[in-house]
């Protein structure tokens, strides 16, 4: 949640640092008819201009839908393209934060237990093309937080939804390639099953990555600053040993590219959405001389990999 809403692009927000949380203890509410006293003014799909009442700014957290929008409604679970403009409600400057309309990058926002509350309610009662105001107070924050962590300014967030994600893939899918790395074996089973991956050899890996396409999506290019929803299969070469799947967990994993092993980062940048790669990946690359649980120190680490989605 930091990422998604702390950063936009080169205007770094300390949007959520206090001033947010999973909203334990909180009581949210929508704020009819500017009851906080702050005006948002503008159309949707441009920046928009807000201004604020005299006197001290609000302490509770709450919402108001300032367009609907229209078409299909928003549900807990969904991914939102939106446009947000941040400012801090001090009562003094009430300084705008960031504005994506500013960098031109939107933010993807999912809707989950992540998100304070006064959020998760107030995306519900938008659509695509809608606007909401969200007032997050330090009632926002989990009583614990609150406890440790210095109050931040109340935070104004004016939100434009652009558009609903596609849920991910369940599975690669597209051509496969016949490409395949030398000692390692992948079998694709099709459909929405798993595939195996086979590691146990004796070839020796090679020092430098090693990317071989097995399916070819017909997804748009991963982009080194986004966030990917995987399923893989993890092996150390030649043992046959796995350390880690999402198969198995019946869940696929999802992370900012950027903050993962140079192996993936590597790897996976490039490859269009929908593919199955299979990667070795060099220990320079992947843990080095650190010894990671069940991976040992100097491993060389074989993936296979569905790529379902980028955002």
């Amino acid at each position: 949640m930091r990422r998604v809403l702390a950063v936009l692009a080169a205007t770094p927000l300390i949007l959520f640092a206090a001033a947010c949380g999973s909203g334990d203890g909180a009581t949210t509410s929508a704020a009819p008819n500017g009851a906080t006293g702050v005006k948002v003014a503008g159309n949707v799909g441009a920046k928009p201009t807000v201004t604020f009442p005299s006197g001290s700014p609000a302490t509770k957290s709450s919402y108001e839908v300032i367009h609907a929008g229209s078409g299909t409604d928003v549900k807990a679970g969904d991914r939102l393209v939106v446009n947000l403009t941040v400012y801090n409600w001090d009562g003094k400057g009430n300084a705008v934060q960031g504005s994506s309309y500013d960098t031109k990058a939107p933010e993807t926002i999912a809707i989950n237990q992540q998100l304070p509350q006064v959020l998760q309610e107030g995306f519900t009662k938008v659509k695509p093309g809608g606007r909401l105001l969200a007032v997050l107070a330090n009632d926002s924050v989990a009583t614990q937080q609150q406890q440790t962590t210095p109050a931040e300014p109340t935070k104004v967030f004016v939100l434009d939804v652009v558009s609903i994600q596609p849920p991910p893939m369940k599975a690669a899918t597209g051509k496969e390639t016949g490409q395949a790395i030398k000692g390692v074996k992948v079998d694709n089973p099709g459909g929405e099953k798993a595939p195996t991956l086979t590691t146990k050899t004796g070839e020796k890996p090679s020092d430098q990555l090693v990317v071989k396409t097995i399916i070819e999506g017909t997804g748009a290019k991963v982009q080194a600053t986004q966030t990917l929803a995987v399923h893989y299969t993890g092996k150390i070469w030649g043992t046959d040993k796995q350390f880690d799947s999402s198969w198995e967990r019946g869940q696929p994993a999802e992370f900012p590219l950027a903050q993962v092993i140079q192996g993936w980062q590597q790897g996976l940048a490039g490859v269009p959405v929908g593919s199955r790669v299979v990667m070795s990946i060099p220990p320079k690359l992947g843990y080095g001389e650190q010894a990671q649980k069940e991976i040992p120190a100097n491993s060389t680490l074989v993936f296979v990999v569905d790529i379902l989605a980028a955002y």
